[in-house]
């Protein structure tokens, strides 16, 4: 039996949804995002709640109704709210800056990585040391925080690298003298 498939997902005032041969539409004031759903799910909308139902009680519609029901609650959050992760560089002479939409980091390579910021996403540096992502699709931003902290992994001797604001970095023991 799925609990999170079961709760009713409350629709804040200003957004719409609209579900349409196993499509799932949301507008908010942040902007539009669409979600398909697998075929026999019903999504009822009615009284500001929307309920997701599942088709039967095989594993395979038991196991995907909560995640569909998450995926629209994220949908939901994302156009009215939307997500935001920040990254902290650790190292000397490692930094980041903006550069209209394009960022440019120094993460230890000959060469400085820039990056554009893919559609739907954008990206501040408040200092040398923070990348802050934002935008209304969660796992857009999930995917390009994980890109960028890809290219420079915190290391446990030192703890340099890029890494996620406040993630606690294992310290490991270096060598001892004689």
């Amino acid at each position: 039996m799925s609990r999170i498939g079961l709760k009713p997902i409350e629709i804040p005032a200003g957004v719409e949804i609209k579900f349409t041969d196993g499509l799932v539409e949301v507008k908010g004031p942040k902007g539009n995002l669409s979600q398909e759903v697998g075929s026999g799910f019903k999504v009822n909308i009615e009284e500001g709640q929307l309920s997701v139902e599942r088709p039967s009680e095989s594993k395979n519609d038991r196991s995907l109704h909560g995640l569909y029901r998450t995926l629209i609650q994220n949908m939901v959050i994302g156009v009215t709210e939307g997500y935001s992760k920040q990254l902290e560089i650790v190292g000397t002479g490692y930094r980041a800056q903006k550069q209209g939409n394009k960022l440019n980091l120094s993460l230890g390579f000959s060469h400085p990585l820039v990056l554009e910021d893919p559609e739907g996403i954008t990206t501040e540096v408040p200092s040398e040391r923070v990348i802050i992502i934002k935008g209304i699709d969660k796992q857009l931003v999930g995917d390009y925080t994980a890109k960028i902290r890809a290219y420079r992994r915190p290391e446990p001797y030192k703890g340099k690298g890029v890494k996620y604001s406040g993630e606690h970095i294992r310290r490991k023991v270096g060598k001892t003298g004689k």
